[in-house]
């Protein structure tokens, strides 16, 4: 029998599986991106190499399903992804209006910048929504994402493995951050975004999408907001509040209706990966978030 190392990247009894299972991942990807925003080449790079402001909703999927095929994907999965995405990165280059200078995409400092923005995200909101991890279980989530850090191209050794480590980080870091004009109108484009063709039949519902572009900012950290300036400071309290009705609410949605939200390849990989668990005796009755509970797992790993 295969063990879980060679079924999916990360297996059940990580770190990882808790946090990416999480439907408040949906708040924390929004919030990386806002993040990510802050870094003037980064968000260029952004703004010069995608169609992020025509399709903001498929820059989201893509994210997800990278993430996906690096958390819940095979490791040869996994391999071609990253092979995949290190290949468009390699290609693409940055115009720096300011320098003049051009740059690679594929630069270690906005790959490292990215990937930190990206996770933190993840973790710091979905502790707060009121996923119980432990400091230790925090920091073991940061060190096993090394390893996705790894399929961008960067060096485990070069990524913060610990809440320590991230936070030393993002201090070392955020004297190069600031807000030019494509970041100003991302997190506005992010809270009031338009909708993919696909999606044009909400066109009507539009609005009610704004309450949660709000709540992603608002989980900004305090100095984030205050650099952005976007919206009036409410209190802290609130937004826990509404971040933990969030969470309760999608994570109240039976696996196969949320998986709806992802692409139809990122859907079969998911399932895939739920066979491949199956026959390894994981019980997979509960989907993929139901091995959140040890007692679906093989004996052997339960014990």
């Amino acid at each position: 029998m295969a063990s879980t190392a060679e079924i999916v990247v990360q297996p059940p009894q990580s770190a990882t599986w808790q946090v990416h299972l999480d439907r408040s991942m949906w708040v924390g990807g929004v919030r990386g991106l806002m993040l990510q925003a802050l870094h003037p080449l980064a968000m260029r790079g952004v703004w010069q190499n995608s169609d992020f402001q025509q399709d903001p909703f498929g820059r989201l999927r893509r994210t997800a399903d990278f993430v996906g095929r690096v958390t819940f994907g095979s490791p040869e999965e996994a391999d071609e992804i990253g092979r995949r995405v290190r290949g468009i990165h390699k290609a693409l280059r940055i115009h720096d209006p300011d320098t003049g200078r051009t740059h690679r995409v594929d630069d270690p400092e906005l790959l490292l910048w990215v990937h930190c923005a990206e996770v933190s995200s993840y973790l710091e909101v979905s502790r707060r929504g009121g996923l119980g991890l432990t400091e230790r279980q925090a920091d073991r989530y940061l060190s096993e994402q090394r390893k996705s850090a790894t399929y961008v191209g960067l060096h485990p050794e070069d990524v913060p493995g610990s809440c320590a480590e991230m936070e030393a980080y993002f201090k070392q870091v955020r004297p190069r951050l600031r807000v030019t004009e494509e970041a100003a109108a991302t997190v506005r484009f992010l809270m009031w975004p338009r909708l993919p063709h696909e999606l044009r039949l909400l066109s009507a519902g539009k609005p009610a999408y704004f309450p949660f572009g709000a709540l992603c900012y608002y989980t900004l950290p305090d100095w984030a907001r205050r650099m952005y300036g976007a919206l009036p400071e409410v209190p802290q309290a609130t937004v826990t509040a509404a971040l933990k009705a969030f969470r309760l609410g999608m994570n109240a949605l039976p696996e196969p209706v949320h998986d709806h939200a992802f692409m139809p390849a990122t859907r079969e990989m998911l399932q895939a990966a739920r066979e491949r668990l199956g026959a390894a005796g994981y019980d997979v009755s509960k989907g993929l978030k139901g091995l959140t509970d040890p007692r679906r797992w093989p004996k052997a790993l339960a014990a």
